[in-house]
């Protein structure tokens, strides 16, 4: 059997982006996702730091510039939506809290879904129920599709992952709740943010945000809430949706009016944040990546660059191992270890800077946001935002002819 094979679960950004330069180097890959299509639209993520320049190696800066959304930066506001702080976009060189580039989700992964083809087969409206290793291979048990074997497998199917269940153990064992959640969601509305991405606070951990989407009419809406770990049911949306209703019924600003978009949104989504820490990425013929593996959560604002970053690092180290997939996944590990640990150090505060409980700690939030400029806070958040580059990228060629199979071995 050609052991070349490679199973990556998840077409969001990590694994086609792992898809494309894994084909470069002569794999045959498959990628398995849940939904029925590539996920369209999402909330905006940055391309920053090294992230980007793997952008720039894939050739694809000059449509995800394209395809960018206009924002002039952030701004908080209070009840009566007066900004009380603001931190433009071109600050900290463009790499701040809203960086240079800022680009939907959805569309990001649809850059890097057709740069994938026509080489990368889809498995869509499908996942994984069962992975058994072998010496030479992995049997992959399928919901819809019929069993096959792979010489690899990655999971790439973020924070809650499939893979890792089968693989590494129960959710629990890596997560760590940052005790935070979040539901996004798209509206259109006649909101004015004229080009900002607005955050409103409210005592007791309460967030409620709109941004800019790349369409007119279109905002980008979030609603946070601080809270212990809850039960809910993840498939109930209706659920979900009073919950929220029931946290922000008495927060100002133009919450009762996202609050209504809310329940008409096409795209609404509610998840805990937390960071996923591993003490390895594999086992055997399974890797983890992107958000599987390392999730920093969305506080630090370097999810995309870190899944970028470890697709080209892991597909380079495999492309140059000579078909040993061992000594690959322990370099994808050194390379990536120092700044995976960089990444996932929140920026002040963790979620009690992002959403503070008490009206003071708004105060000294807005307070802080104010001073982001000068000294000495300039230089803290210099630091934080200065993690998207701290990576030297090794230069793996543009095309890595593999030897065709990667070799057995009892692992």
């Amino acid at each position: 059997m050609p052991n070349n094979e490679i199973l990556i679960c998840g077409a969001g950004i990590a694994g086609p982006a792992l898809a494309y330069w894994l084909r470069e180097g002569g794999f045959a890959v498959t990628i398995v996702e849940r939904a029925p299509a590539p996920r369209p639209g999402g909330q905006t993520v940055d391309l920053r730091g090294a992230g980007r320049t793997v952008i720039e190696r894939m050739g694809l800066m000059d449509r995800a510039r394209a395809e960018s959304v206009e924002q002039r930066g952030l701004a908080l506001v209070d009840g009566s939506g007066r900004i009380t702080a603001r931190l433009p976009a071109d600050s900290f060189g463009g790499e701040g809290i809203v960086s240079e580039i800022e680009i939907l989700r959805g569309d990001l992964a649809r850059l890097l879904y057709e740069a994938s083809l026509p080489d990368t087969e889809y498995l869509f409206d499908d996942t994984i129920t069962a992975i058994e290793q072998g010496a030479d291979g992995v049997t992959v048990t399928f919901e819809k599709a019929a069993p096959r074997r792979f010489g690899l497998v990655v999971g790439a199917d973020g924070p809650h992952s499939v893979v890792r269940a089968l693989a590494f153990g129960p959710e629990r064992e890596f997560v760590r709740p940052l005790d935070l959640y979040t539901a996004w969601f798209t509206a259109t509305d006649d909101l004015h943010l004229d080009g900002w991405y607005l955050m409103h606070n409210a005592p007791g951990g309460l967030v409620a945000s709109a941004r800019p989407g790349r369409l007119p009419g279109e905002i980008k809406a979030g609603l946070s809430f601080r809270s212990p770990p809850l039960a809910y049911d993840r498939r109930d949306v209706t659920a979900q949706q009073e919950l929220l209703a029931r946290r922000f019924a008495h927060v100002g600003w133009e919450t009762p009016r996202l609050l209504r978009a809310m329940r008409t949104a096409p795209d609404f989504f509610l998840d805990s944040m937390g960071q996923v820490r591993l003490d390895r990425w594999s086992r055997g013929r399974v890797a983890l990546l992107g958000d599987a593996g390392y999730c920093a959560t969305p506080l630090t604002g370097l999810g995309t660059s870190l899944a970028l970053v470890g697709a080209y690092v892991l597909a380079g180290e495999l492309g140059t191992a000579e078909g040993d997939h061992c000594v690959a996944l322990r370099r994808y590990d050194e390379v990536m270890r120092p700044y995976v640990e960089q990444a996932q150090q929140l920026p002040p505060g963790g979620a009690s800077g992002y959403a503070p409980s008490g009206r003071l700690g708004i105060r000294l939030r807005d307070l802080s946001m104010r001073q982001m400029t000068r000294w000495p806070m300039r230089n803290l958040l210099a630091a934080q935002f200065a993690k998207a580059g701290d990576i030297a990228l090794p230069e793996y060629g543009t095309v890595t002819r593999l030897p065709g199979r990667l070799q057995e071995s009892g692992s």
